[in-house]
């Protein structure tokens, strides 16, 4: 199991290799920020978006919350529509950051409330095939940094493709920097 105390250092890691990303995509143009690349998701929008997105989901799932009402839907007829159309709301940038923010403060929230005893403990959930799934609740908390990882990486592909400065964002960048603790 990882401690408590080194998950939120890694959720620290991730917010500031995500504003980090955030502030190198701000650099894009909104053509740029929207075009189709033939990645994972067709845009760099839509890549943040999924990232998003799988933070705002897990969030949920920690806190009880079906996939559904954590999207504010009764339902979600088709997964794949479902994603197609979960970036569109997400005109530029601005917007996801500003959405993002709140993602995080549920995320820190639930993270400074959380008891170390509790990371052992069942997570169980049913996703939004309806499979029910279950992992130790210390499981689902790292896998989310390393999905974002991935998917960053993917970011950093694109603004190279798009001629854009990429961030660093490694994470012994961040210890170095003193963003995270010595």
């Amino acid at each position: 199991m990882i401690p408590l105390a080194t998950l939120r250092e890694l959720y620290d890691y991730n917010y500031w290799a995500r504003d980090r990303q955030l502030e190198a995509c701000a650099a894009l143009t909104q053509e740029q920020f929207l075009r189709p690349m033939g990645s994972s998701f067709p845009s760099v929008r839509d890549t943040l978006a999924h990232i998003l997105g799988a933070e705002l989901v897990w969030s949920g799932r920690w806190r009880g919350l079906s996939d559904a009402e954590t999207f504010g839907v009764e339902k979600v007829p088709d997964l794949q529509e479902f994603i197609r159309r979960w970036p569109q709301q997400f005109s530029s940038l601005e917007v996801i950051t500003e959405r993002w923010r709140k993602v995080e403060q549920d995320v820190r929230g639930h993270l400074g409330e959380l008891k170390e005893d509790l990371l052992l403990q069942p997570l169980t959930y049913k996703n939004f095939l309806g499979q029910t799934r279950s992992y130790p609740k210390w499981r689902a908390l790292l896998h989310v940094v390393i999905h974002c990882s991935y998917h960053r990486g993917q970011v950093t592909t694109l603004l190279r493709q798009l001629d854009s400065p990429a961030a660093q964002v490694d994470y012994l960048v961040a210890y170095d920097q003193g963003i995270l603790g010595h």
